[in-house]
């Protein structure tokens, strides 16, 4: 893999790590609660006045961190936001993240935004276009980028499977990945794919981060809501990619119904226990 980008940021970034979100603010900046990193979403924090930057000046100053982006609009047709990458620029040399993270999908089109993220057919074609703007974005912000797996809720036809699709662009861009255990299940459910095929052909030397959330079951189809906890398929998998994996940064995710902390600090308990039990095994 090529060394040119930097590798890190301010701190180390290891363990289980979870998104942080407004309501645990004031808890994570005043109390011990034993974790390791954060994840940031960068997007929350894109103010230059205000509270924000103060949030940020704290965070910055206790927790190693990373960013995780849902703006760059990576797989999209409209020309890359210099003027949004130039804030998440902004923004990494504020708080020196372990890394930066946006998802392959697009999110906006002929200037609309549409607060989603929109999955690509996995295609030789797509697999180009996307590469060639993470290129675009690395050079910019003058770091390798770690890219996150999406859920789909429509099936294409298309000549590669996911876990090709994911391969071809993490090695035709030369970044990494953030693999989305969840994305993985979803997509098991929603397009008849197999998580477990899946995890076993992709180019696990590239995945930096591994992200846990829960979905909602809408009965012949899940959404992935981040409003329950992580389910027992998910955590399965989880526990066959950690074998494979048992040094990988870990975060978990809740972005909607959004519990108290103890209810995060109970999933990551779970993730580092998961993860002791690897490391074991694998002495």
């Amino acid at each position: 893999m090529d060394t040119a980008f930097p590798a890190g940021g301010r701190g180390s970034v290891s363990g289980v790590g979870i998104g942080l979100r407004d309501p645990h603010f004031e808890q994570l900046m005043t109390g011990d609660h034993a974790v390791p990193w954060l994840e940031l979403l960068a997007d929350n924090f894109l103010a230059r006045g205000g509270l924000q930057p103060r949030q940020l000046e704290r965070i910055a100053q206790r927790y190693p961190v990373t960013l995780h982006c849902v703006g760059m609009n990576l797989g999209g047709v409209d020309p890359l936001d210099f003027e949004y990458l130039a804030e998440i620029r902004r923004i990494s040399r504020t708080v020196r993240p372990a890394w930066v993270s946006d998802h392959l999908c697009f999110t906006s089109h002929a200037g609309r935004h549409y607060h989603d993220l929109l999955p690509l057919p996995f295609s030789d074609e797509a697999v180009h276009h996307i590469a060639g703007r993470i290129m675009q974005v690395q050079d910019f912000l003058g770091r390798r980028m770690v890219v996150e797996n999406v859920s789909a809720y429509l099936r294409v036809e298309a000549p590669l499977s996911e876990a090709e699709f994911l391969t071809a662009v993490c090695a035709e861009a030369d970044c990494e990945l953030l693999l989305d255990v969840n994305n993985l299940y979803v997509n098991q459910v929603n397009l008849g794919l197999d998580a477990q095929q899946a995890l076993a052909s992709l180019p696990l030397a590239r995945v930096r981060e591994v992200h846990l959330a829960g979905f909602e079951d809408r009965g012949d189809y899940l959404v992935d809501a981040h409003n329950n906890p992580v389910s027992e398929q998910v955590w399965g998998i989880f526990e066959d990619l950690v074998a494979r994996l048992p040094e990988v940064a870990v975060c978990v995710e809740w972005d909607n119904d959004i519990p108290g902390l103890a209810v995060l600090l109970a999933e990551a308990h779970r993730a580092s226990g998961l993860i002791g039990r690897a490391k074991e095994d694998a002495v």
